[in-house]
């Protein structure tokens, strides 16, 4: 059965102007409760100066069943290779 879209809808309502739907948002801003005391996980890094902070992390040299591939460069077990050439292996993904 065809059906015309450019005919009016029955029953549907009338939307809500643009300017009823900015008037209103500013009330549902102002109900939402920003408070962190429930949720002490939560790190203050507001107004902290961390320029002096050093980062620490461990490279691990590649491993013997770990190869990376030349087209996405991500360290991948050996079980992933799905081309070898001269240049280098490339993983599954980057081949499909």
């Amino acid at each position: 059965m065809a059906t015309d879209y450019d005919l009016p809808r029955k029953g549907e309502e009338e939307p809500e102007s643009l300017q009823a739907l900015q008037d209103r948002e500013p009330e549902t801003r102002a109900r939402i409760d920003f408070d962190d005391a429930d949720n002490p996980g939560v790190l203050e890094m507001e107004h902290q100066d961390l320029a002096n902070e050093e980062m620490v992390v461990v490279v691990l040299p590649p491993q013997a069943d770990e190869f990376t591939c030349q087209s996405c460069f991500l360290v991948k077990h050996r079980s992933q290779i799905a081309r070898e050439t001269k240049a280098g292996a490339f993983c599954a993904e980057c081949e499909s």
